[in-house]
């Protein structure tokens, strides 16, 4: 079924973009389960096509190999976080815009959601033992890393490139990463959430303050906000 929709795209031109995104999640959320379930090395690319319903020529278009097949889901698992730090007003303190996105969380999250959550978990925990894993885990953490350095040259009133930016976005990201390891595997051991963290992740943004050295949590008054950043900037570094 998903390799007829894929020849169909092909022969009317090419596929969208917003469609290939859609099949390259398809096909990590089969990999993710067939990892888990099996292991890396138990699985092989033709199984996880067979899963997904495409060829196994199809997949090697979509991914250099069967481990990056794990990217997008494992990027997946942040994307809350991302989107949260995206929409943070200029207003609220990062406790406040947590809380209020944390109880949206919970009301608007799909079941679809909630399952590529927990895959993201398991492919996160396997990345301890998995080299080829961790790596797709470290790059979501770079994007994170990314986009917080972009909320914290707006917050402060400096340039993407300031050195003081890109210390506080780095530290961040790290306290973010680690958080997400240890509520992770915390999760996995069957221990109970309330022992890992509020419900309104108050300890997130708590994190990040650390982390930051407080430099990184407060409001900023609306009527001094700074000049947004150029985000040209960080791609001109890249």
């Amino acid at each position: 079924m998903a390799d007829d929709v894929v020849s169909t795209e092909r022969s009317r031109g090419g596929m969208s973009e917003q469609r290939r995104r859609r099949v390259r999640l398809e096909i990590s959320r089969e990999a993710a389960r067939l990892f888990w379930a099996q292991g890396v090395d138990g699985t092989s690319g033709d199984q996880i096509a067979e899963a997904v319903g495409l060829s196994t020529r199809t997949i090697w278009r979509h991914f250099r190999s069967k481990e990056s097949c794990a990217e997008p889901i494992v990027a997946q698992s942040v994307e809350w976080e991302l989107a949260t730090l995206r929409s943070w007003p200029l207003h609220r303190s990062l406790e406040e815009h947590f809380a209020t996105e944390a109880k949206r969380l919970v009301s608007e999250i799909s079941p679809s959601e909630q399952a590529d959550a927990g895959l993201g978990v398991k492919m996160i925990r396997l990345a301890e033992t998995e080299p080829a894993l961790r790596t797709a885990w470290l790059m979501a953490c770079d994007q994170v890393e990314h986009e917080l350095a972009a909320v914290v040259a707006t917050r402060l009133g400096l340039k993407l490139d300031d050195l003081q930016v890109r210390l506080h976005a780095a530290a961040a990201a790290a306290a973010l990463r680690v958080i997400n390891e240890y509520v992770g595997a915390g999760l996995l051991d069957g221990t109970d959430p309330r022992k890992l963290g509020d419900e309104s992740f108050a300890f997130i943004a708590d994190a990040v303050r650390t982390a930051t050295g407080g430099a990184v949590g407060d409001p900023v008054q609306v009527d001094e906000a700074p000049a947004a950043p150029d985000e040209g900037a960080a791609d001109r570094q890249e």
